[in-house]
């Protein structure tokens, strides 16, 4: 193993052996706090997940990033099994999604920016739990957490919220693992920005999500003029009478900031997925954005979007 790697949920792998990454997906989602409010977001057939898993690696995909925290419909044994049927490497994510997605009396709440970084660092250190902190025992698997995610909402930030970052910042200190975040429509991605930095955080190693929907050209140059990357995911959500907004950000902003810029699906809904009965499918990126890139003259870039910074990002700095 050379020392730069990234945390699959099957290990360790040199980060030479990412190749072209998707770096915002929802891979596995169990019955769990946020189906129950959200049906749609169920995605726990094995065999569905592995046929959409194989189109992407037949297509020349390799490596994925799962973006469900901690109890929140993870599932390290099926995310593991998924991997190894379809050959498509899986980063698994420790961490807290946005409020919404939990009870009003969760542990969140209560645990002490201490116990979060302690829990975080053991899903990184020792093993998800394979009930993903639902049930009243806790049996760590062999399948590790490979970045740590956290979620802000429209509102601004809570003491809540900014005790989330401070763990979240110690565990990615501690361990040297990856941070990626979800912005509300790019809003207060700014401000996470400013947040990582002013609390230390490796912002090489920092990618703030959904950036896009932000919309402005000049909004999301100041996100990147602080040293985050971000993660672009709405290519395939606008609307067919309205502009492209991610394509026209990336036209905008690839040639000034090479190696910040990253792409997604977050398919979290099953009606995106192909193997579902839905649409777009896992492929769309990858059989779209290389011919867009081309026309643009910016086909040199691609490499950058979708292997060379995702490998940076998702590496361990310790």
């Amino acid at each position: 193993m050379k020392n730069q790697f990234f945390r699959s949920i099957l290990g360790d792998v040199d980060s030479e052996q990412m190749g072209f990454t998707y770096s915002h997906e929802h891979i596995v989602i169990e019955d769990s706090y946020p189906t129950a409010a959200h049906p749609e977001f169920l995605l726990n057939d094995g065999e569905k997940i592995t046929t959409e898993l194989s189109e992407f690696y037949a297509l020349g995909g390799r490596t994925v990033v799962d973006t469900m925290p901690a109890n929140c419909g993870r599932n390290p044994l099926k995310l593991a099994d998924v991997s190894r049927n379809s050959g498509v490497q899986i980063i698994a994510p420790t961490g807290i999604h946005l409020e919404i997605y939990y009870p009003a009396n969760h542990w969140r709440y209560t645990y002490t920016e201490d116990q979060l970084t302690d829990l975080f660092v053991a899903d990184i250190e020792d093993g998800i739990d394979q009930f993903d902190y639902a049930a009243p025992i806790v049996k760590r698997t062999e399948h590790k957490a490979g970045l740590i995610k956290l979620a802000t909402g429209d509102e601004t930030f809570t003491p809540h919220q900014e005790k989330i970052f401070r763990a979240v910042v110690n565990a990615h200190l501690a361990t040297g693992a990856p941070i990626l975040t979800h912005t509300n429509f790019g809003r207060h991605a700014l401000e996470q920005a400013k947040l990582f930095a002013k609390l230390g955080a490796k912002l090489d190693h920092v990618v703030l999500s959904h950036v896009d929907r932000a919309k402005d050209v000049d909004y999301n140059r100041a996100v990147l003029d602080v040293g985050v990357s971000v993660e672009y995911d709405s290519a395939f959500r606008w609307k067919k009478d309205e502009p492209n907004h991610t394509l026209k950000l990336i036209e905008s902003l690839i040639r000034d900031y090479p190696d910040q810029i990253t792409m997604g699906m977050d398919m979290a809904k099953n009606s995106y997925w192909k193997s579902y009965g839905g649409s777009p499918g896992l492929s769309y990126l990858i059989e779209t954005i290389p011919g867009f890139m081309q026309e643009k003259d910016l086909d040199e870039f691609v490499q950058n979007i979708f292997t060379k910074t995702p490998e940076r990002l998702f590496s361990f700095f310790k």
